[in-house]
C-alpha cells in the first residue's frame, strides 16, 4: 500500500493570498487588530503555529475560546473571499489530472499533510474542485508542530483501509522545506516541488528524494509511484 501526501498552499493550489486576507479580516474583528500576520512566515507552517507567532509578536495572552471564535470567523471570511475573483489564483501546474491518474492506481491512497486547519483546508480545495480526492490527511488540528503530522496521517490510513504502510511507502509532497523536514522523522520519501515560495536550489538543499521544478509532466511524476523513475 502507498499512501501519498499532498501539501495544500503553494503545492496544489495558489489562493493568491485568499486565506491570508480572510485570516486578517477574522484576526481584526475578534481580537481588534488589524493586520496581525504581517512580518508572520506562512509557508510550511501550520494555522497554529500562525497564531502562536501573532501573540508573541503582539505580546497577546493566548485564550482558547477566543481562538475558537476566530477560526469559526476565518472560515466564514475565507468562504466570502472565494467568492471574490483574483487573477492570482490557480491549481497548479499537472492538476488536476495527476489526482486522476493517481487516484486509480492500485492500492494507492491520496490523504493531505498540510498546516490548515481541516475545514479551511476543505474550503480551499472545494473552491478548486479537488476535495473530492482526498479521503483523509493530517492537518494543523492535530498539531502546532509540522513534524508531527505524519503519524496522525498514517493511524488515518490504516484505519481507513485496514494496512499499515512501511514508511517508505508513505510519500510527502510539498513546496517547502519543512514538507520535505517532516519526512524525515518518520522514514517517508520526501517529493519536493518548487511551486511556491522557495527555489529548486533552496529545496535541493533540503536533499528531498525528488525533486521537480513543477509537476506540468504528469507521467514523470507518476513513474515514482509505478517503480518506473530512475533512481
Amino acid at each position: 500500500m502507498k499512501v501519498l501526501l499532498f501539501d495544500i498552499d503553494g503545492t496544489l493550489v495558489n489562493t493568491g493570498g485568499t486565506g491570508k486576507d480572510a485570516m486578517n479580516q477574522a484576526f481584526e474583528e475578534i481580537f481588534g487588530v488589524p493586520n496581525g500576520l504581517d512580518g508572520i512566515l506562512l509557508a510550511g507552517q501550520t494555522d497554529p503555529k500562525i497564531m502562536f507567532d501573532i501573540f508573541q509578536k503582539l505580546d497577546m495572552k493566548w485564550d482558547d475560546k477566543k481562538i475558537e471564535e476566530f477560526k469559526e470567523r476565518y472560515y466564514v471570511r475565507l468562504s466570502e473571499e472565494f467568492q471574490r475573483p483574483r487573477s492570482s489564483r490557480r491549481i497548479m501546474p499537472g492538476f488536476p489530472e495527476a489526482l486522476e491518474k493517481l487516484s486509480v492506481l492500485p492500492k494507492t491512497h491520496l490523504g493531505l499533510l498540510t498546516g490548515n486547519w481541516k475545514r479551511g483546508a476543505e474550503i480551499k480545495l472545494e473552491n478548486f474542485g479537488l476535495w473530492k480526492f482526498f479521503e483523509f490527511g493530517a492537518f494543523g488540528d492535530d498539531d502546532l508542530d509540522r513534524n508531527k503530522l505524519v503519524p496522525h496521517a498514517i493511524r488515518r490510513a490504516a484505519n481507513l483501509f485496514g494496512s499499515h504502510p512501511q514508511s517508505d511507502r508513505v510519500y510527502v509532497i510539498g513546496d517547502t522545506p519543512r514538507d520535505v523536514q517532516c519526512a524525515r522523522p518518520h522514514g517517508a520519501t520526501a517529493i519536493a516541488v518548487a511551486t511556491g515560495d522557495y527555489s529548486v536550489d533552496v529545496l535541493r538543499a533540503e536533499k528531498p528524494d525528488y525533486l521537480f521544478v513543477d509537476l506540468s509532466n504528469v507521467d514523470t511524476f507518476l513513474r515514482i509511484f509505478t517503480n518506473e523513475h530512475p533512481a
